[in-house]
């Protein structure tokens, strides 16, 4: 059996981050340091780490890492919340740190001045509990959306899957959403194959989906975007799964741009479309996916593929958001921690 694969950790001797740099993937293994929070800004807004989940623990240590170097952690929240907007749990763990400070942010015997000492472990212990919880949180929304797929299917069928983008080990801290609940059913010997889709522009899916299952020996097979209502009408697929980076509160989930359309073709063919998410991916604050800001990327991700100008001739314009949403009425469950979340 694989190690867990972990794509963050915190270096206490060091005082500082390391992290999977997972633009480098498939091709290059390589972990980097996060030595202060403008690094662990950086890395988040140009993808070092992404995935909803991951993000927010690396905010919560680059808060952690501002209380160490006593800035000014209004301007160091303002800035950590600016990277990734779509992504609520960015939101949730920032306001976690919020929470902190507020509580242990002055220092009585210093006329109104935070005690940055105090604030750094605060914030640290802060940190290291949100993405160990993470781990939790995904290991037991795995058991329940194992269990509801078990229910639905039977216990003794081996499922064909298909997937969008990365919502695995890589986009969390550790183990996956709707990668976790594709490793639980490996665990339990149901899988046959898992499909992974490309996810156009940054290729997620062939990147670091196929790289994450097959480092975990699951069985994968890379197909195109464009590939999947073909493998649906083949009967190549028993379902879909995904993960999410907000669902508001009537159940319309963001995901990686494209995630929209696969909902629809598994509606067409009666595939089951379902979302994996820990709880505070939730956005009770928002009544529906129409009022989920969607980040729209740099246009070089379209034309431009390992650094190469593959398409891109005079004239030709882009437009890249980073989302979609699916409207809750093609997704027929949500798993979290807490159970399935369904309005």
């Amino acid at each position: 059996m694989t190690k867990e694969l972990r794509p963050l950790k915190w270096n206490n001797a060091n005082s500082l981050a390391e992290v999977i740099d997972q633009r480098l993937l498939p091709h290059e293994f390589k972990w980097i340091e996060i030595k202060n929070t403008q690094e662990m800004a950086f890395a988040i807004k140009d993808m070092i780490i992404r995935g909803a989940p991951l993000i927010g623990i690396g905010a919560a240590y680059g808060m952690a890492m501002a209380a160490r170097d006593e800035l000014d952690l209004d301007e160091t929240d303002t800035l950590l919340r600016s990277t990734r907007p779509t992504a609520v749990n960015l939101m949730w763990a920032l306001d976690e740190c919020k929470k902190v400070i507020h509580q242990w942010g002055l220092d009585r015997n210093s006329c109104g001045k935070p005690d940055f000492k105090v604030l750094h472990q605060k914030l640290l212990e802060k940190a290291n509990w949100i993405l160990e919880d993470d781990v939790e949180r995904c290991k037991e929304m795995s058991r329940v959306g194992a269990e509801y797929i078990k229910k639905k299917f039977g216990n003794n069928k081996k499922f064909k899957i298909l997937t969008h983008c990365n919502a695995g080990a890589l986009a969390t801290g550790g183990y996956g959403t709707a990668l976790g609940v594709i490793r639980k059913l490996h665990e339990e010997n149901l899988v046959e194959m898992v499909y992974s889709d490309e996810t156009r522009p940054r290729q997620q899916g062939s990147k670091l989906t196929a790289w994450e299952l097959a480092h975990d020996g699951i069985p994968v097979t890379m197909i195109s975007d464009n590939m999947a209502a073909h493998c649906m009408k083949k009967d190549m697929i028993d379902f879909a799964v995904v993960g999410s980076d907000r669902i508001t509160a009537n159940g319309d989930a963001a995901n990686k741009i494209g995630t929209y359309q696969v909902a629809i073709v598994c509606k067409h063919h009666n595939v089951p479309f379902y979302v994996a998410a820990p709880h505070s991916t939730i956005d009770l604050n928002l009544a529906t996916g129409n009022l989920i800001p969607i980040e729209e990327r740099d246009p070089s991700e379209l034309h431009t593929i390992n650094d190469k100008l593959v398409t891109a001739s005079e004239g030709v314009k882009f437009f890249n958001p980073g989302f979609d949403v699916t409207p809750n009425e093609l997704i027929e469950a949500i798993f979290t921690e807490k159970g399935l979340f369904k309005n």
